[in-house]
Parts: C-alpha cells; structure tokens; sequence
C-alpha cells in the first residue's frame, strides 16, 4: 500500500482536484508510470496505455478489480483530468484517432515524469516548484494540440462549432455541410453529437418549440435538422463503425420524436458505397440513404413511391 499512498500525496503536490484525490485515480497514475510495488520512483516509465489495459494492470499488480462497466468513470473522472491538468497526454502516438477508438492510449507527460522520477530523493521539492510554475504552459501547449486535431463545423454565420477527431466526426460534418444544402435547403441545425463531449451542439429550444423535450441524450441520433419549408424534421444517423436506421432503431427514434408536430424523416449517412453495402440489408423500410462520396444522389427506401421514370 505504500506506492498507493504515495501516488495519493503524488496528487495532492500535482492540484489535482479533490474528486480526482482518490484510489481510482492513484491506481491509473501508478499505471501509466508501470509503477509496480517492488519498483523504486527512479524507474518510473511512460508506457502508451488505454483504459481496459490500466484496469487490467490494476489488477495484476494491486489486486484491484474494476468492473467493465467502470471504464467511463476511469475514463472521465481520471483520465480526462489526467490530461487537462497537462500531466497525461491522449494519443500521443496518433492524435488524431477517433476519442471512442479502442486503440485510444494515453501517456505520462515527459516533464512530469522527469519530477516523479526524483519522488522521495532531495531533488523532488525543487523539480515540483519549477513544474508546478511551468504546468499551466504546458497544459496550454497540449489544449492547444488536441483543438487542432478536431474536426470544425460551420453551423451558422460566424458560429463554429468542433468535434472530436475521427470518421465519425468527419461524416457528420458531411451531412450538415454536403447532404443538407442538397436536399434540405434552408435547413435549421437543432443537435451535432459528438463522440467525445456527446453534445457537440443542442439548440433545444428549438426543438421545443416542435413538441419535443429530450432527457436522455443517448437515444438522439447523430444529427437533427429542421426544414422550414416542408415542416420535417430530419434525423440522420452517421454510419461508420454503428448500425443504420434499422427497424429497431426506426422505432426507437420514432418514440422518442413522436410529439414532434414536423414530420420525420429518417436518414442512414454513409462516408462510401463499400460502407453501406455491409449495412445495407439491415436497412428500415420509409427510410434514405445518403452517401458522402455520392453526395449528390439518395437512395429511397420507400416503395413506390418514388417509382417513375427519371427525365433526362
């Protein structure tokens, strides 16, 4: 337990904030420096490290067993302070990988390695206070690194909203900038989700004003947009590593939307033809399909009613 109570003072030299002052949180700190109980703070190391690998490392070397419905809390209530404060990085190794890739790994900083590897000798007070002035910088520095990575997205004049980086994100950008002036012209952005923060945008007042009040944000799909002109309100589901609007899914958005006094129209977003031909079985009946490397062109699925010769 020595190395655990150390890792906990550890973090009260660092300001780390008081919620982030726990077990939890000295484990993952012990974890991303392979700091093991027989090991002196001299050998301290900075191994890549994603959240399923601290937790089994945890376990390994402290007997601490998380449940794998603990990942978000480690994820969120550590880590992400972890790299806020400036003294953990997030994918340094490829920054701009999606943040819900299984791949995601984050990493000691080098300067605060460098003062935790002094920890216990007479050198650590000093190369705290130096750190310690130098953090806000460099905490900076990275906030700076990871904004660049993000995916931005114009939803209005002089308004820009950015997404975390990735596919996802980039498809969604697809469907408001590509696929909503093509055929919902005059569209009024209502909700962006984003797969690191969740709402990348929500104007729920908006939706309000069509009957419809949202509690579990979970449950919305990828992007809402609203069409004056013809009263409907789009909701399109970004593809790329989830299912479509299936017929599960269909009822499930039509529940959650069915006060909505604009009609619904449902909308599978696909970034290519390869990717939407291993969903394309699964598709819901009344429903479009949009492909982002035809962005011009939708696919119906509706039946007959769009059959009918095309004038060329």
């Amino acid at each position: 337990m020595s190395k655990l109570n150390e890792a906990l003072e550890i973090l009260t030299d660092l300001d780390l904030p008081r919620k982030q002052r726990n077990e939890r949180s000295a484990l993952c700190l012990l974890a991303i420096l392979d700091m093991r109980p027989s090991r002196k703070w001299s050998e301290a190391a900075a191994p890549l490290m994603g959240i399923t690998p601290i937790m089994e490392w945890a376990r390994d070397y402290y007997d601490k067993h998380y449940a794998p419905n603990t990942r978000e809390t480690i994820r969120r209530q550590t880590m992400h302070q972890f790299v806020e404060a400036g003294i953990a990085r997030y994918n340094p190794d490829e920054p701009t990988r999606p943040v819900n890739s299984p791949k995601a790994v984050y990493q000691i900083e080098a300067s605060c390695l460098a003062v935790l590897q002094s920890y216990g000798s007479g050198e650590y007070p000093l190369k705290l206070k130096g750190y310690m002035a130098a953090r806000p910088g460099l905490a900076t520095k990275y906030a700076k690194e990871r904004e660049m990575v993000m995916v931005p997205v114009v939803i209005g004049a002089g308004q820009e909203i950015s997404l975390s980086p990735g596919v996802h994100s980039e498809l969604i950008k697809g469907i408001w900038e590509q696929f909503a002036p093509r055929f919902v012209p005059g569209g009024q952005l209502i909700y962006v989700g984003d797969t690191g923060e969740k709402w990348g945008y929500f104007d729920k007042g908006a939706l309000n004003k069509l009957g419809v009040s949202i509690d579990n944000h979970g449950k919305m799909p990828d992007v809402v947009i609203f069409y004056p002109k013809e009263n409907w309100l789009i909701l399109a589901e970004a593809v790329t590593s989830h299912g479509p609007v299936d017929s599960k899914r269909h009822d499930e958005l039509q529940r959650l939307f069915e006060k909505s006094s604009a009609g619904l129209v449902f909308v599978s977003a696909f970034p290519d033809r390869r990717t939407f031909m291993r969903y394309s079985e699964e598709i819901s009946w009344e429903t479009e399909v949009w492909l982002a490397d035809s962005a011009s062109h939708l696919i119906h699925y509706n039946g007959t009613r769009f059959l009918g010769p095309h004038d060329k």
